[in-house]
């Protein structure tokens, strides 16, 4: 999924749950919430990220109470994968089964959108369900497949 020219990578990740946000199962999580935004903000190649007020945690996705969202722009594959896999990042993400379910579908969604663009979570919400329904195209397209763009 190369990237075309004068296009930004979009990316949108939801996680189910184990428990309420302020319950102590996840305050190891709710405590690094702005330190890997910060983070990620201050990563090179960042373009946006999806917030309301400080983080996203109380922005719904598909009308579902203990699913939370993450979405962002980027303006490279590589560069997104450089803050995925570093070292402000990574550490969490080894603990995602902590906190989080893991789903039998895809969790993560990655497309093109036009430089300057920022995407809405219902425009996540159809690109995540393309990708559940029709796998890999340009319309979105998952980690294995940016991967092996790298």
């Amino acid at each position: 999924m190369s990237r075309p020219a004068g296009y930004e990578l979009a990316q949108v990740n939801v996680a189910r749950l184990l428990a309420p946000l302020d319950d102590p199962l996840l305050a190891d999580f709710v405590a690094n919430l702005d330190p890997v935004n910060a983070a990620a903000e201050n990563a090179d190649g960042f373009v946006w990220r999806l917030k309301e007020g400080l983080d996203a945690t109380s922005i719904r996705v598909f009308d579902d109470d203990w699913l939370i969202v993450n979405m962002s722009v980027w303006i490279s594959t590589e560069k997104l994968l450089d803050f995925v896999y570093g070292t402000a990042h990574r550490p969490f993400l080894r603990r995602r089964r902590e906190w989080f379910a893991r789903l039998d579908e895809a969790t993560t969604a990655l497309w093109w959108v036009p430089a300057g663009h920022h995407p809405t979570v219902a425009e996540a919400e159809e690109r995540l369900t393309h990708l559940r329904k029709h796998g890999p195209t340009d319309v979105a397209f998952g980690l294995p497949q940016m991967l092996k763009t790298v």
